[in-house]
């Protein structure tokens, strides 16, 4: 029987491994240059869902800080992410993103005293190297926007990550995945209307299930398996999982898109496995849980110590 924390950590890496599909429903199933209009879509409806359901709000420092995260996390992170997505093949922007373990062990030592060591700096260098022979074997079209886009998605999701670890949740985290998903979405919005105009008047049915997809499965779903992790698993840990994104999209390509694969790309795939498995070997003890919901009700000003 598999115990507490490999649970943890086999949910929380569901996430990442929906988020590899991203890139695929993205080419194939939604309109073409609406990057900003598909991440409004992907946020916003699943976030007031989630709000209807779990009927509670943020309260004192939450709005404040609801809005930060949802800002990081969300709203920054995906309108970078569906650019990227657009300008860049599938594997080199994953590639780009590979270096969010690296910057989330950075920004945790600083900002809540998780200790940076060497064997964190060894796997967050490992994995990118992984992750450049995985997807970078085959012809790469590189586009100066998109790579410019999936290194600042990836920096604002390290901070989001980090933050959200710092700060940890007010409530449940149903209600505290739904607030960042509206705020996400509320900032997305204005600007997808303004730099992309009003939606399509008529949507295929393809177009429909893949921001359905996006939407429920690689938003709500995903999003409230990878807060749970941040919460109960050191920062560090829950983003090498961010791994299998890129390992899930390259061989997406391979299974839907006949794409292929090289010996270099497999021994890449191994690299990452075994980074992602020598990483997450741990003692029980790591777990490593951010405030609980009931101390922040007591003193909704509490913080974590750092």
């Amino acid at each position: 029987m598999l115990s507490k924390r490999w649970m943890v950590l086999l949910l929380t890496a569901v996430a990442p491994c929906v988020w590899g599909t991203t890139y695929l429903v993205t080419s194939e199933l939604l309109p073409p240059d609406r990057p900003l209009l598909a991440a409004a879509l992907r946020s916003l409806p699943a976030g007031v869902l989630l709000v209807i359901l779990v009927r509670r709000l943020p309260t004192g420092s939450w709005w404040w800080r609801t809005g930060v995260l949802g800002v990081l996390n969300i709203g920054v992170f995906f309108a970078l992410l569906f650019i990227a997505a657009y300008r860049l093949p599938g594997g080199v922007a994953a590639t780009i993103g590979a270096v969010q373990p690296l910057l989330v062990a950075v920004l945790a030592a600083g900002w809540i005293g998780e200790k940076l060591t060497p064997a964190k700096l060894a796997a967050g260098v490992t994995g990118l190297i992984g992750v450049s022979m995985l997807v970078l074997q085959a012809q790469a079209r590189l586009d100066l926007i998109g790579v410019i886009a999936a290194l600042s998605g990836a920096v604002a999701m390290a901070s989001g990550v980090v933050l959200t670890k710092k700060w940890g949740r007010p409530d449940t985290l149903l209600a505290t995945t739904s607030w960042q998903l509206v705020a996400g979405g509320l900032f997305l919005a204005p600007i997808a209307f303004l730099v992309e105009g009003p939606p399509p008047q008529a949507l295929t049915l393809p177009n429909i299930a893949g921001y359905l997809y996006l939407g429920i499965i690689g938003t709500a779903v995903a999003y409230t398996l990878w807060f749970r992790g941040i919460h109960l698993l050191p920062a560090s840990t829950t983003a090498i999982l961010g791994l299998l994104s890129p390992l899930v999209a390259t061989l997406a390509g391979w299974a839907l898109l006949d794409q292929t694969l090289t010996s270099g790309q497999l021994i890449g795939a191994v690299i990452i496995l075994g980074t992602l498995v020598l990483s997450t070997i741990r003692p029980p003890q790591s777990m490593a849980p951010g405030p609980s919901p009931a101390a922040h009700r007591t003193n909704p000003e509490a913080q974590n110590p750092r």
